[in-house]
């Protein structure tokens, strides 16, 4: 199989790694924003590089679309009228209605289209989700969710990622409809960005903290907390609480949090310094699931239609944390 990887920045260049060494392709074709930018990569992993996206279309019998999120759309598009099919990282846009001009665009070209939600293939969030529908957790009380960035984005991501909703707490939102298989139906945030390691997200009225709360299908609550800024290590988590037990996603050896009671085990000497760090085995899951959907006619593990819904999520909370007040995820849709 022939696969085009466009887009060639850190979580680009691991695609395209992980593709490279994946048997079942025959042939990579690599492009970046500008022309020659991935020549580099391409020399290290002896595959093409091409001038440009449409020259990869060209060439390729699948895309993987990995450029900047304002890029996504008019990719998808080109890769929609090539008949491709395509991976597209998260979100697939930035607004509702071009993300449902694209879901439309992808169903009447035929294509399959996978969104990039790394957890859904990470360990962790696999099993709790099969633990919850084995019933060995009994009844789902509480979930609570943690995305703690070690250190703030370059001002250029952050005038063009959406905003803290969108870019990150994203990622908590679809976790959580993956793992408990409950929707979420009403939101409430809070953002902030009171402190001077904010301030470019400030600039750009968005956030670099924000706390928030949602109401799910059957009576489940969940919290969840996010920050731009976490010195000790990149910290993603989630616990779940029911009524037969209580599990932990991410609580490992490298997790940066420490105790201080009393004999409690030392900080971490090596806790996650990024995503990519944290979920590489997600993200080489994610690139053979791919493979796999486009050869062999696999389960889609994250189809657009739940992408979307959890981008609605996000919507909600951005509305909630603007105006002060609970938003029902309804008023979205």
């Amino acid at each position: 199989m022939r696969v085009g990887v466009i887009g060639v920045g850190r979580l680009g260049s691991l695609f395209a790694r992980i593709l490279a060494g994946h048997p079942a392709v025959t042939e990579l074709a690599l492009a970046g924003s500008k022309p020659g930018s991935a020549d580099e990569l391409a020399d290290e992993l002896g595959v093409q590089s091409m001038p440009d996206a449409d020259r990869v279309l060209a060439v390729v019998d699948a895309v993987v679309i990995a450029a900047s999120t304002a890029a996504h759309p008019e990719l998808v598009r080109r890769a929609a009228a090539a008949g491709l099919p395509t991976f597209c990282e998260k979100p697939i846009a930035l607004d509702l209605a071009t993300t449902d001009e694209l879901i439309e665009l992808a169903a009447s070209a035929g294509i399959e289209l996978q969104v990039g939600f790394q957890r859904r293939f990470d360990a962790g969030y696999v099993g709790a989700r099969d633990l919850i529908r084995s019933g060995r957790l009994g009844d789902i009380y509480l979930v609570r969710t943690a995305s703690h960035d070690p250190a703030p984005s370059p001002e250029s991501f952050i005038a063009t990622s959406g905003d803290l909703f969108r870019d990150l707490v994203i990622h908590d939102f679809d976790a959580v409809r993956f793992v408990t298989n409950r929707e979420i139906e009403e939101v409430f945030a809070v953002g902030g960005a009171g402190f001077p390691e904010f301030e470019p997200y400030r600039a750009h009225a968005d956030h670099g903290l924000a706390v928030g709360t949602m109401r799910l299908s059957g009576g489940s609550q969940a919290v969840f907390t996010a920050t731009r800024h976490n010195p000790a290590g990149y910290d993603v988590r989630m616990e779940i609480f029911g009524s037969a037990g209580s599990i932990a996603v991410g609580w490992d050896a490298r997790m940066p949090l420490r105790s201080i009671e009393p004999g409690s085990p030392p900080a971490p000497i090596a806790p996650y310094c990024d995503f990519l760090d944290r979920f590489s085995p997600a993200y080489r899951a994610e690139m053979h699931a791919f493979v796999d959907l486009v050869l062999k006619g696999t389960d889609n593990v994250c189809p657009p239609h739940e992408a979307r819904a959890a981008f609605v999520v996000a919507l909600a909370a951005g509305r909630s944390a603007a105006q002060g007040r609970p938003v029902p995820v309804s008023e979205i849709t």
